[in-house]
């Protein structure tokens, strides 16, 4: 049987990517099957002069009133943690904010709504690299370790709690390096990432797969991310390992990169037609009974040089300062 169309689409959030999604809609939906029919922003004020008047949506909590197929969380999330659940009363939700599922309360309220409404939590792949392939990987059993690094300039970063007090101390700084979950809370907007990982990685989840936040001062126009990841030893006792190195032109200061906006795009079309998906999109499902609490499931995509430390938040060792590189870009 054929979707039914138009899908009905609503986006939560109007910074750089709601705007981009907001304008791909409005130019390129009617020809795709896809209606915009709200947009919502914490500032009003934001949409004046660029959204349509009728498709501003004053009270987030009146959006069942619009009748959406799908609403796109793209503004952080603390919209996710209050209105997640509520949001699924009314339809599928497509969250740009997956660090919010480091929280395990917020996590269980989605699932149960979900299955309550019969409403899907979808998980936009982001800037992670090879989705499908950790996804894989860690149903075959295949999955031992699993690491994603984040580096770019500090002024990229959005950070809360102790890591809003954490200084570069060099040229290369390691502000945070741990379990993914301990992440999320003071970096919710920088560790989206990080958290996609743990989600296509169950087996590991957010306390099995480690993040690592760097402060580059280099990095001035990008984000760059390392992706690390290796299975148990083989027959001749070496180990299945992969590293990716993806760099993502970034305007100074961004907390999104320019192929991160085009990633989610096409993660807002998988969603919007839930028959078939298609790859780069996380399904949020309930945790299967051997897999240990809060990690829930998903259903379907040479190390850095020593550096140098901020603190001693969370403990680690302490690792010598890297000189500053005489060209532009990444020191490794």
């Amino acid at each position: 049987m054929a979707d039914r169309g138009p899908r009905r689409v609503g986006v939560v959030g109007y910074g750089r990517l709601g705007q981009s999604l907001v304008s791909r809609l409005l130019a390129q939906g009617p020809e795709l099957g896809l209606e915009l029919v709200f947009v919502w922003n914490r500032d009003p004020g934001r949409m004046a002069g660029s959204v349509p008047p009728s498709l501003q949506l004053q009270n987030l909590a009146a959006l069942g009133e619009r009748h959406p197929d799908l609403v796109v969380e793209v503004a952080h999330p603390k919209i996710i943690h209050e209105s997640g659940a509520q949001i699924l009363r009314h339809a599928n939700l497509l969250v740009g904010s997956p660090s919010a599922l480091g929280d395990q309360t917020t996590e269980r309220q989605l699932l149960e709504a979900s299955n309550h409404w019969n409403h899907a939590v979808f998980v936009a792949r982001g800037a992670l690299w090879g989705t499908e392939d950790i996804r894989r990987l860690d149903a075959a059993g295949g999955l031992q370790s699993l690491r994603v690094t984040m580096a770019t300039h500090p002024d990229g970063f959005r950070l809360e709690g102790p890591l809003a007090e954490a200084h570069s101390t060099g040229c290369r700084t390691v502000l945070y390096e741990g379990p993914v979950r301990g992440l999320c809370p003071f970096a919710p907007r920088n560790s989206n990432t990080m958290a996609a990982a743990a989600l296509a990685a169950p087996s590991l989840g957010f306390d099995g797969v480690i993040g690592v936040l760097v402060a580059d001062l280099s990095l001035t126009d990008m984000h760059v991310v390392d992706v690390e990841l290796s299975g148990p030893p083989g027959p001749t006792g070496r180990s299945f390992a992969v590293h990716t190195h993806r760099e993502n032109p970034a305007e100074p200061g961004a907390v999104t990169g320019s192929a991160t906006v085009t990633a989610f795009w096409r993660s807002l079309l998988g969603a919007a037609r839930p028959r078939s998906p298609g790859p780069g999109l996380l399904c949020l499902q309930s945790p299967a009974a051997s897999s240990p609490p809060g990690r829930g499931s998903i259903s379907a995509e040479k190390p850095p040089p020593s550096e140098t430390r901020s603190s001693d938040w969370p403990p680690t060792t302490t690792i010598p300062v890297l000189p500053c590189p005489t060209s532009p870009g990444s020191p490794f």
